[in-house]
This record gives C-alpha cells, sequence and structure tokens, in this order.
C-alpha cells in the first residue's frame, strides 16, 4: 500500500471514524446478529443473513481506515500562499463558473483527493496561476482564484 499523505486533523477524522464503527457501531451489529439467531432456522432468516452482510461491510471499512492510519504520512496543515493537503481552494474554470475544493484524502462533500486530476493539478500552485486539468472525459483549464 502507498503511503497517503493527510493532515492531523483528517487522519483524526478517520480515527473518529474507526472508534465509532469498532464501539457502537460493532456492538449494535452483534447485537443484531444475536437477536436475529433467535427466530430459528437460519437458512432461511433474512434478519440473519442482513446483519451478517452488515458486520461484513463494518469490518472491510475498519480494516480499510486502519490501512490507510497505519500508512499515512501526517503532513502541516497547507498554509500560506500555494496550495497543499488540506487547502480549501476557490478555482474558476474556462466558462467563468467557480467552485470551491478542498484538497483531501479523507473525501466527503466538497472535497477533491489529492491524487484525482483535478488534486493532482492544483497541489503546488498559487492563487492567479492556471492548470491544466487531465480529466477522464477531457482536459480543461482552471485558474486558482483564492487558497484558504
Amino acid at each position: 500500500m502507498t503511503e497517503e499523505r493527510l493532515t492531523a486533523k483528517q487522519a483524526e477524522a478517520l480515527r473518529s471514524e474507526l472508534a465509532e464503527l469498532e464501539g457502537p457501531r460493532r456492538t449494535e451489529v452483534v447485537a443484531a446478529i444475536k437477536k436475529a439467531r433467535e427466530f430459528g432456522d437460519l437458512s432461511e432468516n433474512f434478519e440473519y443473513h442482513a446483519a451478517k452482510n452488515e458486520q461484513g461491510f463494518l469490518e472491510a471499512r475498519i480494516r480499510t481506515l486502519r490501512a490507510r492510519l497505519d500508512h499515512a504520512e501526517i503532513v502541516d496543515d497547507a498554509s500560506g500562499d500555494e496550495v497543499g493537503i488540506g487547502s480549501v481552494v476557490e478555482i474558476e474554470d474556462e466558462r467563468g463558473e467557480t467552485m470551491t475544493v478542498e484538497v483531501s484524502a479523507v473525501g466527503g462533500a466538497g472535497t477533491v483527493s489529492p491524487t484525482s486530476p483535478l488534486g493532482s493539478a492544483l497541489l503546488g500552485h498559487k492563487v492567479g496561476e492556471s492548470v491544466e486539468v487531465e480529466a477522464p472525459r477531457g482536459a480543461w483549464r482552471a485558474t486558482i482564484r483564492a487558497i484558504r
């Protein structure tokens, strides 16, 4: 697995999610499995199979989060005049449309991965610079309007 660059805040968000999954969520799933077993024949027990599937998804997510944190490189929060991990960047495309994104490996609404076409194009650039974004649907240009 390759090393993933995270800010301390981003790593903490992953740790919080992991704690929630390993604690209360895991307890809920185990209780649901136990309750479903009480219904009898497991071969035709929908509740049991649904709970076991949920347990499988939960454990897979836990493994993924642990691996990401184990292989993470913690970097300083982006600051200054250059786009880095954790930067919130306002860009304007060729049509004059603006959007604001956070460069984050954690994901979520309003974020772009630093390894995505847009994220990798923005990294290391400054306000006023234009970048070429090599996206799967075709290349486009974006101008950096602000970095926070």
